[in-house]
């Protein structure tokens, strides 16, 4: 056993780069996956919308950290060789895709009927009415929640420790294995993601105050 110093305090901070990497690549995966389920669900395609709402029911029904066991001890019983950064990026990509396919849902769907009917009077595809019409608008409704949802990418990559992704967690894990010290050792890692977090609530709010504002005008 040894106490606490500055190169553990640097470890930590050290894994807080696989933290911001991990949540940076949950949240463009999870943005490609997102919008193809937003899309999915306010397509005029049936089955398209019947499949998308059974995803989100799936991985929105059921904790993120049994999705990242499934992942990571499923794919070698499938015979496939992953390793916990893949993992945990596949993962997290799902999940954040279902929570960001129904956030960006309900922000189409806020988008007044009038501009839906404009739209299709004007005869414009299904596509082209989402392209050039429906999501410039429902972008600007967007920004606020998706950067909200952002702290909680960053915070659920914590979970990405039981699988042995060495990342905030699990850096502090090793840390307090070797120190014995789990209330300076933690309120270090608890502070990081602080930092991280802070920033980006911050963020949301100011944007959602902008937002508010321009809707009122």
């Amino acid at each position: 056993m040894r106490t606490f110093g500055y190169s553990d305090l640097w470890f930590i901070i050290q894994a807080a780069q696989w933290t911001i990497a991990l949540s940076v690549m949950a949240f463009i995966g999870g943005g490609i996956v997102g919008l193809i389920i937003a899309l999915s669900r306010t397509s005029e395609n049936s089955a398209a919308r019947a499949l998308s709402m059974g995803f989100i029911k799936l991985f929105q029904g059921t904790p993120l950290l049994l999705q990242l066991f499934l992942v990571f001890f499923g794919a070698p019983v499938l015979g496939l060789d992953i390793n916990p950064w893949i993992a945990a990026a596949v993962a997290l990509t799902l999940n954040s895709g279902a929570f960001l396919g129904e956030i960006w849902r309900g922000c189409i769907e806020a988008i007044p009927r009038g501009q839906w009917e404009a739209a299709e009077a004007l005869g414009l595809s299904y596509r082209n009415k989402m392209r050039d019409v429906v999501l410039p608008q429902a972008l600007k409704i967007a920004v606020p929640p998706t950067v909200g949802y952002l702290v909680q990418i960053v915070k659920g990559t914590s979970l990405a420790a039981i699988i042995g992704f060495t990342e905030l967690t699990r850096a502090g894990q090793i840390i307090n294995n070797a120190t014995f010290q789990p209330m300076v050792v933690f309120s270090a890692v608890a502070i990081i993601y602080f930092l991280l977090c802070w920033p980006l609530s911050l963020l949301a709010a100011y944007m959602e105050r902008r937002l508010a504002v321009s809707l009122s005008r």
